[in-house]
């Protein structure tokens, strides 16, 4: 292998594995079902609960691990008006394959082809001065104007410019809206706490942004679409809503702010369910020690079941001992290491599993069982990583109906 090839120039977007629609599962070992009926209806629902409001969905880490295109489509079927992903390389993935709609895309470094991106018709955050600049110059040598939105840091103290930088680029930005150069079409920002609606940030930002949006009238932009709220802000905060809402997580009818509510509460429910086969099941003998460590020990005789999944298909290796999953209707946790291809379940004596039984990961709050929230809570993190992390060695089937 030559390792001194240079990087292609526009890098593949990794996906897993799809099965045909109504395809059976029998022989896999796991599989992700993906409900794009129950994506395209929560996001007319986050388009009800948006009131006037357009819906910019965000499809970013290939679409929070359920399929980027695939769930661009749902969406826009659902009523989003655009579709907003963090990496340039995903965006022009999309492209490629067909997504026609508006596509917003806010992290790329200096030196990105940016004139490819603007050939290919994708909207462009701006949120430092060099990245104007090199927006700019790419729109130049193509004799077309650039279509952009100005990121600015409100206060999360991450992406967009603020102060200094932002005056300055708030003056630049009108001189070459002016020119013909750039299209501002939108302003926007990001909340740092808006999960905790009543969080004293929340307003912070917004008379922030707000002041923002007043400074950059003063210079002559007046930008289309002014946008601010994400998905907690979005199913919590109506005076957040402004032209558009920009919803991530939700969509996939995970909730927010799982404090407040699940997505039954919201009137969302969950598009992905995770679901694997017992590959070995056996009677053992109480004192055994099970998975690296003997971190577990079985406390009575018992019968032990082998799941096919591990860290490598991103279980998370912090779940070992505590991550839940379902079988026959009963909830277990695993016992002992994640291991990276698999994980065991203490069974119970009584359990009637055998090989090639299904166990039930990630499921729906309604039917009662494990949730990506129940995986978050156990080990201490949010549903988002819980399903963004779901690796390529899992294939996903979609569904279009419920």
């Amino acid at each position: 292998m030559d390792l001194s090839t240079p990087h292609p120039e526009l890098p593949s977007v990794a996906t897993p594995s799809v099965l045909p629609q109504g395809a059976s599962t029998v022989g896999l070992s796991a599989w992700a079902d993906i409900d794009l009926t129950a994506i395209r209806d929560n996001v007319a629902q986050l388009a009800r609960l948006a009131g006037d409001a357009d819906v910019m969905a965000v499809i970013k880490g290939d679409a929070y691990g359920h399929g980027l295109v695939p769930v661009a489509g749902a969406a826009l079927a659902g009523g989003a008006t655009y579709l907003a992903v963090a990496q340039l390389a995903e965006a022009r993935a999309a492209r490629a394959a067909g997504v026609s709609a508006p596509i917003l895309t806010w992290l790329y470094p200096p030196g990105a082809d940016l004139a490819g991106a603007i050939g290919e018709d994708l909207t462009l955050s701006a949120g430092a001065p060099w990245a104007l600049a090199e927006i700019a110059a790419a729109a130049r040598s193509l004799g077309t104007t650039a279509r952009i939105h100005l990121k600015v840091d409100t206060g999360l103290g991450r992406g967009g410019a603020w102060r200094e930088d932002l005056a300055g680029m708030l003056v630049d930005a009108a001189r070459l809206e002016a020119e013909g150069v750039v299209d501002v079409e939108g302003i926007f920002s990001h909340f740092a706490s808006a999960d905790v609606p009543d969080h004293p940030s929340v307003r912070a930002q917004q008379e922030t942004f707000a002041a923002v949006l007043a400074d950059a009238d003063r210079v002559g932009l007046r930008p289309r679409l002014r946008h601010l709220a994400n998905s907690a802000a979005t199913l919590t905060n109506p005076s957040a809503h402004l032209d558009m809402v920009r919803p991530g997580v939700s969509i996939y009818g995970l909730s927010p702010v799982p404090d407040i509510g699940g997505p039954t509460h919201f009137g969302l429910r969950e598009a992905m369910r995770v679901t694997a086969r017992l590959i070995a099941v056996k009677d053992c003998p109480a004192g055994q020690g099970v998975s690296y460590g003997h971190q577990y020990v079985t406390p009575a005789e018992t019968r032990l079941g082998l799941v096919p999944l591990g860290y490598a298909d991103g279980i998370p290796r912090h779940a070992s001992g505590v991550g839940p999953m379902q079988v026959h209707g009963r909830r277990y946790t695993i016992a002992g290491r994640v291991c990276m291809d698999q994980v065991v379940l203490d069974l119970g004596a009584d359990s009637p599993a055998a090989a090639g039984d299904e166990v039930v990961l990630i499921g729906r709050e309604a039917a009662g069982e494990p949730t990506a929230q129940d995986w978050a809570a156990a080990i201490g993190t949010i549903n988002y990583e819980i399903v963004t992390r779901l690796g390529p060695r899992v294939p996903r089937r979609y569904l279009e109906e419920s």
